[in-house]
């Protein structure tokens, strides 16, 4: 019998996604297929730790995987090659040595590909240059593993006991969680301390005004804290002329911002676009793992380099790129003389490079019809801050003036933007080249006429709440975490009822006070900032071959032992009671002012009276409680496709027919409203519907056999140029002729009501 020659190579990655996206790389000679994230972790029902043996870990099948591992150790047994193409981390690397575990593949053969762009280049070429899978990064993982296994294993039951049944606790989860209860409580302590602050408005020729503010006199600053000490200043400078004492002119630059890493990329989608850090790392995932850009551009493609780094670092064929695209797109003098080079921090993982675009081929405009909205905002971002860092430097004129009134300093300055440099790619402000000098004429000895000088009472400020870029901000500054688990670490405790979202404001709830403060109390070095942030540098460490997972666990779990076994003989003095949280909704069942909890659907209403009053009410975000849900209206039409009654049900976009027997018959059809005006094709009623993403709009009652409809409203007005109907375009207060060949426009009054949108 002939030998069975496989020919066939099996490359296992994460993602269903990006499985397809390499398939069309690599050919027929290698199958493609998913593991669909970890296949393996510790078990659910037990800590799983050997805390005697060096940290043992128990690994079992995680539930609803078994299939899908047999189903890959077939495909592995029918291959030639095996290669473990999980994502170019830490957590990746882990995953590849399950897989490698459970298909009996050691660990040092070449079997690991790691991809930090999925381009055909790229993953042709790591196929060809398998490496052992790295077992120090595998380790690391480990413990984090094991380190937040045992904390959250030994503190939930503690955290039932004292606090709240059902909480879980978290390594970093609790700190982020201090944090914020940190600030809030800042926040509430802040008292507001009064200052003032003086400005002289005064001219400086050809109709500028200049507003040059107070700084102290010859001896250095003044702080101004009273109305009276401003009040002297004033009357004295009102009398006295404002004398040029010098004036410096440089010049200055400034620099680019370098290319994204996770954390400012976070960040700046944060603000510029309101994105939480989930939604963030989950378009930037699509990004990276292929977006389908159509048969013209050769179809699916990875469109950006792996998104969870902490490197500033780019490869100088991305370099060579950008230099080429800056040249052409912008012209020489936008390109540097010596090439911008970013320093990545000592204690940063530097495995992969920043997050920049992974070909310059495919330009945002180009792609933008193969995007969606957020695909192509997060690309147009991450392409515009990448090109920008290899830019020229922006160039100012900068002026600084002192002025002296009565023997009392003055200071204005200015910088104008004379040449835009990097800015033409990427700004955050509306500078424009040609601003124009408002102090250009000044020189020292001048005097400038005063038109005012005006006092100002002030308070100082709290420090700011946090919002998700100041929190992922503080917790990147501090080392604690990182920036590849925030968006998991904010989803959490938010998730945990510790944190709650005020619009885009984080704030800590009573629970979360209650937990921070008993953990202060009992746990100190868990939510300790420092603490946590050296944990970060042992676990690097361990990545690095510096240091083992059995000592900086053994380290750790000698202490926490101990303070553990502290904190349960004082379990019932640390009896946390939460406050309640009263409404102003009364039970119409008792008469007793309900109190407001949270269950699985999210927050209602509970008579504080139960067991004896059960009653209970759901609230809304705004906690209101729900409106019941109306009764159908009745017709007498029946339905065409089970011959049930036929009711009228009201929904977001206005009133639709629905068979009565939902949900096991779904007819439905749209009730479309008559709009008071006649077609033009046939004159039958005009009516109102709702077509894809619901958008408004117009169309005869008999369609189709009238086929009129427009998007914009029709009137009854006439054109006064071709007699045909006038239009109102939508959401602006216009009327236009609906004969293409007609070019008649009519502005209507502003206060006329605009269309739906």
């Amino acid at each position: 019998m002939p030998e069975n020659k496989k020919n066939v190579s099996l490359v296992i990655l994460e993602s269903p996604a990006k499985a397809a996206t390499v398939n069309s790389y690599l050919g027929s000679g290698y199958k493609v297929i998913a593991c669909k994230g970890h296949v393996r972790d510790l078990p659910k029902s037990s800590l799983g730790v050997d805390t005697e043996h060096d940290f043992k870990a128990k690994y079992i099948n995680i539930q609803g995987k078994s299939a899908l591992i047999a189903e890959m150790k077939k495909d592995a047994k029918n291959a030639d090659k095996v290669y473990f193409a999980t994502d170019p981390d830490r957590e990746g690397e882990a995953i590849s040595w399950h897989l490698a575990t459970v298909m009996g593949i050691a660990p040092e053969d070449a079997c690991r590909v790691a991809f930090n762009e999925i381009t055909k280049k790229t993953v042709q070429a790591e196929i060809n240059n398998p490496r052992a899978i790295d077992m120090n990064l595998v380790n690391s993982q480990q413990a984090r593993r094991i380190l937040d296994r045992i904390v959250g294993y030994k503190l939930s039951p503690y955290l039932w006991k004292t606090v709240k049944s059902g909480l879980s606790a978290g390594r970093v989860q609790s700190v982020a969680t201090r944090i914020i209860a940190e600030r809030e409580a800042e926040i509430e302590k802040f008292v507001p301390k009064e200052f003032w602050t003086i400005e002289a408005v005064l001219s400086a020729g050809k109709n500028y005004k200049v507003r040059a503010k107070f700084y102290g006199d010859a001896n250095g600053k003044i702080e101004l804290k009273t109305g009276e000490e401003a009040e002297t200043i004033v009357n004295a400078c009102k009398a006295s002329p404002f004398s040029v004492k010098s004036v410096k002119r440089s010049k200055k630059t400034r620099s680019p911002e370098p290319p994204f890493e996770t954390s400012t990329l976070q960040q700046v989608a944060s603000k510029r676009f309101g994105f939480h850090s989930k939604r963030t790392m989950k378009v930037a995932q699509e990004l990276y793992e292929g977006v389908n850009l159509g048969a013209e551009n050769g179809g699916v493609h990875g469109i950006i380099t792996y998104m969870r780094t902490d490197s500033l670092r780019i490869s100088d064929e991305a370099a060579n790129a950008a230099e080429k695209y800056i040249l052409e797109k912008y012209g020489s003098e936008f390109y540097p003389s010596k090439r911008k080079v970013y320093k990545t921090k000592a204690t940063v993982q530097d495995a992969h490079e920043a997050i920049r675009p992974a070909s310059m081929e495919f330009t945002p405009e180009d792609i933008r019809p193969f995007l969606s909205s957020d695909q192509y905002r997060l690309y147009k971002l991450i392409w515009d801050r990448f090109v920008a860092s290899q830019m020229k430097n922006a160039e100012y004129d900068a002026i600084d003036v002192e002025l002296d009134s009565a023997g009392y300093i003055y200071k204005l300055s200015e910088s104008v933007l004379m040449f835009k440099g990097y800015k033409v790619a990427y700004t955050d402000d509306e500078e424009t080249a040609d601003k124009s000098s408002k102090l250009k004429g000044i020189s020292e000895n001048d005097i400038l006429p005063a038109e005012d000088v005006i006092p100002t009472q002030n308070f100082t400020e709290p420090p700011p709440h946090f919002d998700e870029a100041t929190l992922i901000k503080f917790l990147k500054e501090k080392g604690i975490g990182r920036p590849s688990t925030y968006a998991t670490t904010i989803s959490t405790i938010i998730d945990r009822g510790y944190i709650e979202r005020d619009k885009k404001l984080l704030r800590v709830t009573p629970l979360g006070v209650a937990t921070v403060d008993l953990m202060k109390k009992n746990f100190p070095e868990v939510v300790d900032y420092k603490f946590t942030a050296n944990m970060e540098s042992e676990l690097d460490a361990i990545a690095h071959g510096n240091n083992t997972l059995e000592k900086v666990l053994g380290d750790f779990y000698g202490g926490f032992e101990k303070t553990l076994a502290r904190a349960q003989e004082k379990i019932g003095e640390n009896k946390v009671e939460l406050p309640v949280e009263e409404s102003d909704i009364i039970c119409d069942k008792c008469g007793r002012r309900m109190i407001v909890k949270s269950g699985r659907f999210g927050k209602f209403a509970a008579c504080p009276g139960y067991p004896e009053c059960k009653n209970t009410k759901p609230l809304d975000a705004f906690g209101n409680v729900k409106k019941e849900k109306e009764e159908p209206e009745k017709t007498d039409m029946k339905c065409e496709l089970c011959g049930g009654d036929i009711v009228i049900r009201k929904s977001r976009y206005g009133k639709f027919y629905a068979c009565s027997n939902f949900p096991k018959c779904k007819y439905t059809k749209p009730i479309r409203e008559e709009i008071g005006v006649s077609c033009p094709k046939c004159g039958a009623p005009v009516v109102k519907g709702f077509g894809k993403n619901h958008s408004v709009f117009f169309s005869c009652s008999e369609y189709p056999k009238c086929d009129f409809s427009v998007w914009d409203t029709p009137t009854e007005k006439k054109c006064p140029s071709c007699g045909e109907r006038l239009l109102i375009k939508k959401g602006k207060n216009l009327l236009y002729c609906m004969n293409k060949d007609c070019s008649y426009q009519q502005e209507l009054p502003e206060n006329t009501e605009k269309t739906e949108n």
